[in-house]
């Protein structure tokens, strides 16, 4: 037994003791399980070696490693062991030096992380993986009990697809560990010029949490992985309070309505349906919010994954109350909000946390065929001092801020993505198509009779006048775009002609 994380670790001990098993134990675990009264054999005394280099060199001796990896179907094997006075090592107990603890401190120096870099570990946990056939290796604390119950079920054995299974996870834990170093490694010595968010290999672990329905399509198996050894609250990791399984597509659309979401600061509700948002609304409290974001499109809305930035209140969830919602995100519940919804059985609720509030950031990945695309998050700053009014025209305070509002909501709109919004609230989204005029049209036709007054927001520039002028026509006062095109004048020129302001941004969001 060697360990750093000691959770149940003198359970553990003691259960063994209570079997007969010899405990062998080195440094701190020795100190904590002798002091707890368990009967434990020092390294150094099977060794007869000492530790020694301030605990760098323990268990790395052929007393230790003769034991655990001898093959006990080879007589011959067992022969040396015998004239060497080795006695074999049935099961090992070791998890590694918290390495990654260690250098998620902000403050943590080189040498410190390197201290923290575990040898004797790595060595004797492969050292029992791969004399599976022979040995158990546990490192997992969460395996404890199953081990000890088995080993009483089977007089004091463990079975051989236990082994076998112990053993994958034994060198799943050292692959993550040398990762963790090497990716470590990788950033604090990166030359200069060199981004440190794209390392050269990515070797990033995830594990499985559940195993779904299907896919995106009953004929596709699907599956829910979340990175292993990530900390704090994620959508992957989310508590479920309420429904039936998350489906694949449940937790694609999950994504979309909270990132964005996170983009407001004021009470807001987000409605999604096919990974686009069909209705959005920044308001007082959640109640508005949610009325203007669902009165943007009720027709897409019914059967929507919906998002909300507050805990959500009772009279929130009454107005949801008769709308069929197939998922719904908040970061907590009050009482009464969930007595109400406790009545719609198929409504999957998640809690989000109120840790989740802020925008994610870091890289995202795109996995393709035989490869990965990596890239930075799509951050803006939404820095109105930035922007740049490029009309005679300039947009009034209400005006600026249900731009901007409507600009946040673009970004999170597949491409072509054209954003119509009054209140800062939609009225009017066009998703997806192949031309930004197309986009255009479908935004106006969805806000039908409530364009006039309207602002418009565009992901990318206009490469003709065309959409402009579409969106104007209905009645648009204002719009907002990346700029950059060869015809930006053509699109000037139609908002000069109507008097209406037109701003650009100098980012585009694309979003494919």
């Amino acid at each position: 037994m060697s360990v750093s994380d000691k959770t149940e670790l003198v359970w553990l001990a003691k259960e063994l003791a209570s079997m007969e098993v010899e405990v062998i134990s080195t440094g701190g675990t020795y100190k904590m399980l002798s002091s707890e009264g368990v009967p434990v054999t020092p390294v150094a005394e099977v060794t007869e070696f000492p530790e020694m280099l301030d605990g760098r060199v323990k268990t790395l001796h052929p007393k230790i490693h003769g034991g655990i990896l001898a093959d006990r179907s080879k007589p011959e094997h067992m022969r040396q062991l015998e004239f060497q006075k080795i006695t074999p090592i049935d099961l090992v107990v070791v998890n590694l030096y918290p390495f990654e603890k260690t250098v998620a401190r902000p403050d943590v120096t080189r040498p410190e992380a390197i201290e923290q870099i575990d040898i004797g570990g790595p060595t004797m946990v492969r050292a029992a993986a791969k004399n599976h056939a022979h040995v158990a290796i546990v490192v997992n604390p969460a395996r404890y009990r199953a081990v000890v119950e088995e080993m009483r079920e089977k007089g004091g054995t463990i079975g051989e697809a236990t082994c076998r299974e112990l053993a994958r996870e034994a060198f799943d834990h050292t692959s993550r560990y040398d990762s963790m170093i090497s990716d470590y490694l990788a950033k604090v010595d990166a030359p200069a010029e060199e981004s440190a968010a794209f390392p050269p290999r990515i070797r990033t672990a995830y594990e499985r949490l559940a195993t779904l329905r299907y896919g995106e399509n009953p004929h596709q198996a699907g599956a829910l992985y979340a990175e292993a050894g990530l900390t704090g609250a994620s959508l992957a990791r989310a508590p479920q309070v309420a429904g039936p399984a998350l489906s694949f597509n449940n937790i694609l659309d999950a994504e979309a309505a909270w990132s964005t979401v996170t983009e407001f600061d004021e009470p807001a509700c987000v409605i999604i349906k096919h990974n686009n948002p069909c209705g959005a609304a920044e308001a007082e409290n959640l109640v508005l919010a949610y009325t203007r974001a669902f009165d943007c499109d009720p027709v897409s809305a019914f059967g929507s994954v919906i998002a909300v930035n507050r805990p959500l209140d009772g009279g929130c969830a009454e107005a949801m109350k008769s709308n069929f919602i197939e998922v719904l995100l908040a970061p907590g519940y009050e009482p009464e909000a969930l007595q109400i919804l406790s009545e719609k059985k198929d409504l999957r609720m998640l809690q989000m946390g109120e840790g989740m509030l802020e925008p994610a950031t870091g890289s995202e990945m795109r996995f393709i065929d035989g490869g990965l695309l990596v890239q930075d998050r799509d951050t803006d700053p939404y820095d109105r001092s930035a922007m740049e009014v490029r009309t005679t025209t300039s947009p009034g305070a209400e005006q600026w801020d249900d731009l901007l509002f409507a600009w946040r909501v673009a970004k999170h709109v597949k491409s072509n993505a054209i954003v119509l919004a009054r209140g800062k609230t939609t009225i009017g989204v066009g998703a997806g198509q192949m031309s930004r005029v197309d986009s255009a049209m479908i935004a106006v036709e969805k806000a039908g009779g409530r364009t006039p007054g309207c602002v418009v927001a565009s992901d990318a520039f206009f490469p003709f006048p065309d959409a402009v002028e579409k969106v104007v026509e209905a009645g648009a006062v204002a719009i907002i775009q990346p700029g950059g095109s060869k015809r930006d004048d053509e699109a000037l020129a139609v908002c000069e002609k109507r008097g209406v302001a037109m701003v650009f941004t100098g980012l585009r969001h694309f979003r494919h």
